[in-house]
């Protein structure tokens, strides 16, 4: 297995609850290591995932069906 990381900025402002309700939506996503946030970083969701299962811009698309507005900030 791949790991590799990817940084997502999401331009809401997001409270502890909606965080934690977002890394635990990436979780489920098949290929999805560990998706986390950041104390002091509350914009920027990493995400650790096996590019063999699925594509960073997938998980982009999986933040915006969330309701955020995103973008990759790295890959």
């Amino acid at each position: 297995m791949n790991i590799t990381d990817i940084m997502i900025h999401i331009n809401e402002t997001l409270n502890e609850e909606a965080r934690t309700s977002l890394e635990d939506t990436m979780r489920k996503v098949e290929g999805v290591v560990s998706p986390r946030f950041n104390a002091g970083k509350e914009h920027l969701l990493m995400v650790a995932f096996d590019p063999d299962k699925i594509k960073a811009v997938a998980l982009l698309e999986k933040t915006r069906a969330a309701g955020y507005t995103a973008q990759l900030v790295s890959m």
